[in-house]
């Protein structure tokens, strides 16, 4: 993570532990509780999810470090693929308090006009407050507006939007309109779900359309070709680290000071991108002078495994230092 990454982490654990500071502790589990029930499906999919401020507090406090450091993953590929690109307007569908938003800011500076959409206007409400601790002009001057998230959905034209923890709680018809309103309307569009086989599933059919919009894959495909994974045996994830506040871990009941956020997503654009040759798939595997690495590479390659021993010399010493969702072989620095 960059130190402006890590600046606008540090700012948004501060912002939460403001405003979540008065709220009871059992009424923050009970939110909590009610809300592990509806992301796991237990709710139907044509309603919002935070529907007071009870919830919506809860949410902030056990979910939003992790959905922003997910999205913030997500948009580092993007803006690994399009070094020279920079957003200037932002549209975050279903946004709910800002995770997307938030995570935009920790990767590109500069003026930007923000919009988030949501449905839940509680959750918009704290979303807006959260924005106002914060440093950030494009985060304060935000606009928070409340709409229906699915089919009939209008989004104004923009160089990015983001659809972030958004698709699962959608029907399927209006998932795909969703889609399609932001493949329209974006020029660059980030889809970010959990990293289940069923969030997967979704992004990969989200992929699909977006491919069919006319827009090329920018991470962390390879290539914009059929997804070489077999459906029901493996799915495509990756792996982000959440530090976790004292906030955090008693809302969440653990007593460990980071988690682990499994996600799935996909980046495409109108322009022309610099997709990674191969990525890394899976946490790299180290045993004494080998790691071995799991890629997704170019369409003629697919999925392959790849051993890199000391006789590779410095590209065993990257490997060791390789992360899972990393571009390999790394990018050759400038000298």
């Amino acid at each position: 993570m960059n130190d402006s990454a890590t600046t606008t982490a540090e700012t948004l654990r501060s912002a939460l532990a403001g405003l979540l500071a008065g709220l009871p502790q059992k009424q923050a589990t009970a939110a909590v509780e009610r809300l592990i029930s509806n992301y796991r499906g237990l709710t139907p999919t044509d309603t919002p999810v935070l529907r007071n401020r009870s919830d919506v507090a809860a949410y902030a406090a056990y979910r939003m470090p992790a959905t922003f450091e997910a999205a913030r993953s997500a948009l580092d590929g993007l803006a690994e693929a399009a070094p020279d690109w920079s957003p200037a307007s932002h549209v975050d569908v279903g946004g709910g308090t800002g995770s997307a938003a938030w995570a935009v800011d920790a990767i590109w500076g500069g003026p930007r006009e923000t919009a988030v959409l949501d449905w839940a206007d509680p959750a918009l409400v704290l979303g807006k407050e959260l924005a106002a601790a914060s440093d950030s002009p494009a985060l304060r001057a935000a606009e928070w507006r409340r709409t229906v998230i699915g089919a009939g959905m209008a989004l104004p034209d923009a160089d990015l939007v983001t659809v972030s923890y958004v698709l699962g709680e959608l029907v399927p018809e209006a998932r795909r309109e969703v889609v399609a309103e932001a493949a329209r309307a974006g020029q660059a569009v980030v889809v970010v779900e959990p990293g289940t086989p069923e969030g997967y599933l979704r992004i990969r059919e989200a992929r699909d359309q977006l491919i069919e919009a006319g827009l090329r894959v920018a991470a962390p495909c390879p290539h914009d070709g059929t997804c070489p994974i077999e459906v029901g045996r493996d799915w495509c994830h990756f792996s982000t680290r959440v530090s976790r506040s004292s906030l955090h871990r008693q809302v969440k009941g653990g007593s460990l000071p980071y988690e682990d956020e499994k996600f799935s997503y996909v980046a495409a654009t109108r322009f022309p991108v610099e997709p990674a040759a191969s990525r890394i798939t899976r946490r790299p595997q180290i045993r004494k002078g080998l790691v071995l690495l799991e890629l997704c590479g170019p369409e003629s390659e697919g999925h392959t495994h790849v051993n890199v021993t000391k006789r590779h010399g410095d590209l065993y010493k990257a490997a060791r230092d390789a992360d899972w969702g990393q571009e390999w072989p790394p990018p050759q620095k400038e000298a």
